[in-house]
């Protein structure tokens, strides 16, 4: 499983990566929307929204431009905004955008391994 995480936050990205391992997944961190992608397939994209000030709708375009740009595009990779709560206005505009869902900081952090199965049920999890 290949995770990109978008998000220049160092905090978050050692904790999503230890998260990923213990999922069996690998995740590579993209610090800014003007950075190359180092590959070609992602199963799963999180958008760290706090860690960009740029309005969610243009966040999201940005992202979908990057990933456009993909060799080989995965018409089933989930992306994902996610944020604090108190910032539920810049998750919803998020979803208008077209990201498949958003989630609070403290979900995505605390429900890890049940988000990843519920956005990716064909993986294989550890349990089998």
């Amino acid at each position: 499983m290949r995770i990109l995480l978008i998000s220049p936050d160092l905090m978050s990205t050692s904790k999503l990566a230890g998260l990923a391992r213990e999922a069996d997944g690998l995740l590579e961190t993209l610090r800014s929307l003007n950075d190359k992608l180092r590959s070609d397939h992602y199963d799963l994209v999180l958008l760290d929204l706090q860690a960009f000030r740029d309005d969610p709708a243009v966040l999201v375009a940005k992202v979908c431009v990057l990933l456009d740009s993909l060799p080989q595009k995965n018409m089933l990779m989930k992306v994902v905004a996610f944020g604090p709560h108190v910032h539920k206005q810049r998750l919803d505009d998020a979803v208008a955008a077209g990201v498949d869902e958003s989630v609070s900081r403290g979900e995505l952090f605390g429900s890890f391994p049940a988000l990843l199965r519920r956005w990716l049920p064909s993986l294989p999890t550890k349990e089998g």
